[in-house]
């Protein structure tokens, strides 16, 4: 330790030259420069950094503010977005449940369309049977063919209108029972019947034996013609005789018959031909053929057979009795089988 401070204390001792007393008496002044020179430095790159500084606070400060504009626009934007969303929510909320509603409206109407399908099928099917049935007892009572053809056809037509792919037996039990009545003989009973009733209207009005008026009295031959007096006598008497008329009736002739009688007579005659009428409708043609004859010979012993109308009469009693009532016809009742198995399984589904 003492070795060290010794030499200093002699440097400090010895003798300085003028050129270090110069810079020793220059440093200080140049420190001082330096010191300014460092200080101005300092304050320019304090006043340059403040400058920047200021400019860069300026442009955070806007861009915070265009941040915070964009962030308010975000907001605004989100907001709308949320609202937007939660429309679209309810939308969507309200659609599906008007397809919900859709769907079960659908499957309802489906199931009403299956209902009303099944519905009209029966509502066919039954047409069909009663159309059938009216035809049978049309058939089977008047034996009215045509009546039963129309019938059948008319079934075809509704089934056709219906599917034509349905219901096959029952087309061909159709098809089968119309080829038989088309190939059935002809029986004209609506035909007869009126000519029944128009003879029994006719009644009435058809002439007695008794009320016959007598023939003229004949000229003698050879005779000449009378004179114009005797011509002008003769047909004043005979108008004379005109208004009163008296006839001789031999009491042993039974095809005369009394006033009060007639009316009797005309009656039964009327039945004979209702009872022919059923007869015919019910085909029973010894019963049918029994009462046109009975009419036959009742119109011929006490009806005038030289009266017109009486003529017309036996003349339509002939082809009354020349007519034939006892054909057998087909009946329909396979058709009326096929539509009935089809009914049977749907009324006990029904019920």
């Amino acid at each position: 330790m003492t070795d060290s401070t010794e030499p200093t204390a002699a440097s400090e001792r010895a003798p300085v030259p003028p050129r270090a007393s110069l810079a020793a008496k220059l440093r200080p002044n140049l420190v001082a420069l330096a010191a300014l020179a460092v200080a101005a430095i300092s304050v320019w790159q304090w006043y340059s950094a403040r400058g920047d500084l200021e400019r860069l606070r300026e442009e955070v400060a806007l861009r915070l503010r265009d941040a915070d504009a964009e962030a308010r626009a975000g907001r605004l934007a989100a907001k709308d977005a949320e609202s937007l969303v939660r429309e679209v929510d309810k939308r969507l909320d309200a659609l599906e449940a008007k397809v919900g509603e859709s769907q079960s409206q659908q499957l309802a109407l489906e199931a009403m369309y299956q209902d009303l399908s099944h519905g009209r099928e029966d509502w066919v099917l039954t047409e069909i049977d009663q159309t059938l049935s009216i035809a049978a007892r049309e058939l089977q009572l008047a034996g009215n063919v045509p009546a039963a053809l129309a019938a059948l056809s008319a079934a075809e037509a509704r089934l056709a209108r219906v599917d034509r792919s349905q219901y096959p037996q029952l087309r061909k039990a159709i098809a089968r029972d119309a080829e038989r009545l088309r190939a059935a003989p002809s029986l004209d009973i609506s035909g007869l019947t009126a000519k029944l009733d128009q003879l029994a209207a006719s009644v009435d009005s058809l002439p007695l034996l008794a009320e016959g008026r007598p023939q003229a009295e004949k000229m003698p031959d050879g005779g000449k013609e009378p004179a114009w007096w005797v011509r002008f006598g003769t047909g004043v008497w005979d108008e004379l005789k005109s208004l009163v008329r008296v006839q001789r009736l031999d009491a042993q002739d039974q095809s005369l018959v009394s006033p009060e009688q007639a009316w009797f007579l005309r009656e039964n005659l009327k039945l004979r031909l209702a009872h022919a009428r059923v007869a015919l409708l019910q085909r029973n043609e010894s019963a049918y053929r029994a009462d046109i004859r009975a009419a036959t010979q009742w119109v011929s012993r006490y009806f005038d057979p030289r009266d017109k109308r009486t003529q017309t009469a036996l003349a339509t009693l002939k082809q009354l009795e020349a007519a034939t009532v006892s054909v057998e016809l087909p009946s329909i009742a396979e058709s009326l089988a096929a539509v009935r198995s089809l009914r049977t399984p749907r009324e006990r589904a029904g019920k």
